[in-house]
């Protein structure tokens, strides 16, 4: 009955985000806690991910978001917020490409660090990027564990959002295959908090359905933006409405777990 009623309580959340899902962010903390490193400056929150996280460019005016950005604006202090993700990057390629080495260097003990892989994992066409998820991907992700943990740090996996895609019936389709089952799997091999993005937002996008649900992702019509004269139809990258969606659920799910992290956002 308890697990029965605590699902019904986010489900009940989560019809709310979707029926005011371009509404401003609602303050549901009055104070926060702070988290101290070893050496007693404020911790940071590190992440690591690719496109539908990174933070993207303000200037010029562009409508994509990436979810990690928008955490910044529900902070009590956004610079504790540390967002490595990059577009086009899988567990493969951000590794080969130094960065998750440079996130690594920069944490300090205490810090936390939230991972999300898993859309360019399975471009099998692509050796630079591809992991297939039962093997690569999941290796990559227990090595990701694992180092953050021996700086002292605590990692924080969440599984990707999904993408905008529905069938003929209007049912939503999973296009990510075996990443997020792999990803709860490490995550509980590893007993390592797990941010339940894929159910979320997959519960989220079914509740708007086909047509509302484009109002989270990149849908532009022709005529309205310079950089798209035809439109753009892109099922994967967020508005700000849908970037702020989700690091609004990112925020719950911290919640949820009652990680120290929880406390840092309004």
């Amino acid at each position: 009955m308890a697990v029965n009623s605590a699902m019904t309580r986010r489900r009940r959340k989560l019809l709310a985000l979707a029926g005011a899902v371009a509404a401003a962010p609602t303050l549901l903390c009055a104070c926060a806690h702070s988290v101290r490193a070893s050496d007693g400056v404020d911790a940071a929150l590190h992440l690591a991910g690719d496109s539908t996280m990174a933070t993207k460019a303000l200037e010029p005016a562009l409508p994509e978001r990436g979810w990690g950005q928008m955490l910044r604006a529900r902070a009590w202090q956004p610079l504790r917020i540390v967002n490595h993700a990059a577009g086009g990057r899988s567990t493969r390629s951000f590794r080969d490409q130094g960065k998750w080495q440079r996130l690594v260097d920069a944490l300090r003990p205490g810090d936390f660090v939230i991972i999300q892989f898993g859309h360019n994992d399975q471009k099998v066409g692509d050796p630079a990027r591809h992991a297939e998820a039962r093997t690569t991907y999941r290796e990559n992700l227990a090595c990701f564990v694992d180092e953050v943990r021996e700086r002292g740090a605590t990692p924080i996996l969440a599984t990707p959002v999904v993408r905008r895609k529905f069938d003929a019936e209007g049912r939503l389709v999973e296009t990510l295959g075996d990443y997020p089952a792999t990803m709860r799997e490490v995550a509980n091999a590893k007993n390592v908090p797990l941010l339940e993005l894929n159910r979320a937002s997959a519960y989220l996008v079914q509740s708007l359905g086909p047509e509302q649900a484009k109002r989270l992702y990149m849908w532009i019509e022709p005529g309205t933006h310079p950089r798209w004269p035809d439109g753009l139809r892109d099922d994967t990258h967020f508005s700000a409405a849908g970037a702020d969606a989700i690091a609004q659920m990112a925020i719950d799910e911290m919640r949820r777990l009652r990680l120290p992290t929880a406390d840092w956002f309004r």
